[in-house]
């Protein structure tokens, strides 16, 4: 590939998301991070991407909002033309039975998980077409879209489910316009998103590879999704989950 890439990444500060940012500056990508309200945890990011030679900008948003969505790629705009978007923002709302979940968390969940991935792929592909770039999407799903998650929060399945869907149907429809589509399905991985932080410990026992994941092995199937060696896979959704 000899344009340079510009990748966006939103929910880039913490996470999967800052393992993502880290390996796709390792891998010659110039960032542009989105993220909600942890400014430090955002520009400690940026600057590891800085140190490994590759510029970056950080922006404040909520990818469920529409105008928020614009500025970011606007923002983005200013490294050069847009070739990667990486839609990770995400929430999981509340946790438990959906008998005693509020409307309010699902709501959000909702718009944060399919509504704002809709809004990134939407404005990505603009882009990308505008600027006769082309370029790839990767989206980072769940193995909780085909476990379901009951007991624990079926509105997040059926929201990365959703992703899913997404996934299949707009590879689809912008493969002829040069533009990938793909998606991540990570089982249980180490990070902050879980409300029992021994989660990860206590559902090892049913991972067939006995453990829970790294982000930096989430980070390593996007990367690969985004590079040249996946130039003709698209509608792809690469669980990365252990066996399970």
């Amino acid at each position: 590939m000899s344009q340079e890439r510009v990748t966006v990444v939103s929910g880039g500060s913490r996470g999967i998301g800052a393992a993502i940012c880290r390996r796709l500056a390792a891998d010659g990508h110039h960032l542009v991070i989105g993220y909600r309200a942890d400014h430090a945890s955002a520009e400690a990011v940026a600057s590891d991407v800085r140190q490994a030679g590759r510029r970056c900008l950080t922006v404040p948003m909520d990818v469920a909002d529409e105008a928020a969505v614009d500025r970011l790629f606007d923002t983005a705009a200013g490294l050069g033309p847009v070739t990667g978007l990486v839609n990770n923002a995400g929430v999981s709302g509340p946790n438990g039975r959906l008998a005693d979940a509020d409307a309010e968390g699902m709501r959000r969940a909702l718009e944060v998980n399919v509504l704002g991935y809709l809004l990134c792929a939407r404005r990505a592909i603009r882009d990308m077409n505008r600027n006769g770039t082309g370029g790839a999407i990767v989206s980072i799903s769940s193995t909780a879209a085909t476990l379901g998650s009951p007991g624990q929060y079926v509105h997040y399945a059926a929201a990365k489910a959703a992703v899913d869907a997404m996934t299949t149907g707009l590879a689809k429809e912008v493969a002829a316009e040069g533009i990938r589509v793909n998606c991540v399905a990570p089982g249980t991985v180490w990070t902050a998103f879980h409300e029992d932080p021994e989660r990860p410990a206590k559902v090892a026992r049913i991972i067939p590879m006995g453990r829970a994941g790294r982000p930096e092995e989430i980070a390593g199937a996007v990367s690969w999704l985004l590079s040249d060696d996946a130039s003709y896979t698209t509608g792809a959704v690469l669980r990365v989950s252990g066996g399970l």
